[in-house]
C-alpha cells in the first residue's frame, strides 16, 4: 500500500510543468522600482536574479526611500550607484540622513550623466556640499535638468542663486510650472520633463526666505485678504488644504484627526470619525480604524476608547 502512494505522488511530481520565466515586460519594469523593491523583485526568481545582478537597466534610476532610507551610508550609496557602471541618470534619496557631502560628491564624480538629483530631507548634506555637486554636473553640456533639495538645513539666497547659475549654463530660460501643496513630495521617473521644474526651492514672496513656494490651484482664486497680490507663497504665509492645495481664510480653518487642515467644502465631503467628527487626508486615509458596527474612528479615538497608545505595542 505504501509503495502504491509512493508511486501515486512520483506520478504526480513529474506531471507537474516546469515554471516559466517571467514576461519580458516585467525586467522593464524594474527600471521605475525603487531600490527595495528591485531587491525584493531579484529573490522571485533566477531571472530576475540574474537581471538585477548582471544588467545595468534596473539601475540607471536609483530610487531610495522608506524603509532603506534609515540605513543608507556613503558606503551603501556608492556600492548601490557602482551598478550603473557610470551610467546614472536619476538619483532619488529621500530622508537618507546618514549620506554626507562626500558621499554625494563621490557618486557625482562617478556618474557625470545623472540629470535630475532629487535629495530632499537629506540633512546629512550641507548646502556647500549640494553646490559643489552641481557644479560637477553642470561643468559638460547634459546638465542637471532638476535639482529637489527642501529639507536641507541652512540653504540661503545666496545657494540658491549660485545654484540657479549653474543650472541655467546649458539649458535655455523656460518659465517655471507652478508648484501645487497638495501635490508636494510627489517624485516619480514617470513625470515628463515639462512638468518638472528646475528647483523646487523659491524665495517666498512675502517673507523672503529660501522654501517651498505654493501656488494656488483654484481659477480664479477667491481670497480677501491681499487681494491684488498673487495667492503665492510658503505654507508659513498661507495656510493650505491638505486635501485640494487651495488658500484658506483665517477663518476657515478646518481640522483633521491627523492634525493637517482643511477648507471648509472639503472637509464637508470627506469621511469623518464617529466619535470626535474630523476627517483623514488623503495621505493618512489608510490610518482609520473600524469598530465592531463597522463605523469609521481616527486613532486617537480608539486609543483612548481602548486606554493604550499605539507607540506601547510597536
Amino acid at each position: 500500500m505504501a509503495e502504491s502512494s509512493k508511486a501515486v505522488s512520483l506520478t504526480v511530481e513529474q506531471e507537474q510543468p516546469e515554471a516559466k520565466p517571467p514576461h519580458e515586460g516585467l525586467f522593464l519594469v524594474l527600471t521605475y522600482l525603487p531600490v527595495y523593491e528591485v531587491v525584493l523583485m531579484s529573490q522571485v526568481c533566477t531571472s530576475l536574479r540574474d537581471a538585477v545582478n548582471n544588467d545595468i537597466l534596473p539601475w540607471l534610476n536609483v530610487t531610495v526611500e522608506w524603509p532603506l532610507n534609515w540605513r543608507l551610508n556613503d558606503e551603501i550609496l556608492f556600492k548601490v550607484a557602482s551598478k550603473a557602471n557610470g551610467s546614472l541618470k536619476t538619483l532619488t534619496l529621500i530622508s537618507c540622513t546618514r549620506v554626507t557631502d562626500d558621499g554625494l560628491q563621490r557618486v557625482v564624480e562617478q556618474n557625470p550623466l545623472i540629470n535630475k538629483l532629487r535629495i530632499p530631507g537629506c540633512t546629512g548634506i550641507t548646502p556647500e556640499g549640494v553646490l559643489r555637486a552641481v557644479k560637477t554636473l553642470c561643468q559638460k553640456s547634459n546638465c542637471l535638468k532638476t535639482l529637489s533639495i527642501n529639507g536641507i538645513y541652512n540653504v540661503q539666497k545666496d545657494h540658491l542663486d549660485m545654484l540657479i547659475m549653474n543650472l541655467r549654463k546649458n539649458q535655455p530660460t523656460e518659465e517655471q510650472q507652478p508648484v501645487y501643496y497638495h501635490e508636494r513630495g510627489t517624485l516619480s521617473v514617470f513625470k515628463h520633463e515639462e512638468s518638472q521644474r528646475l528647483i523646487d526651492l523659491d524665495i517666498c514672496p512675502r517673507c523672503s526666505e529660501v522654501r517651498m513656494v505654493y501656488d494656488c490651484p483654484r481659477e480664479p482664486c477667491t481670497r480677501k485678504e491681499w487681494p491684488l497680490s498673487p495667492c503665492r507663497g510658503c505654507k508659513f504665509c498661507i495656510p493650505r488644504c491638505e486635501n485640494c492645495g487651495g488658500c484658506i481664510e483665517s477663518g476657515e480653518v478646518e481640522e483633521g484627526a491627523c492634525e493637517d487642515i482643511f477648507c471648509l467644502e472639503c472637509w464637508l465631503q470627506l469621511p469623518k470619525c464617529s466619535f470626535c467628527n474630523k476627517p483623514y487626508c488623503k495621505q493618512h486615509s489608510n490610518w482609520w480604524c473600524t469598530s465592531s458596527d463597522s463605523s469609521l474612528i481616527c486613532k486617537v479615538c480608539d486609543e483612548n476608547s481602548h486606554g493604550y497608545t499605539y507607540t506601547d505595542v510597536l
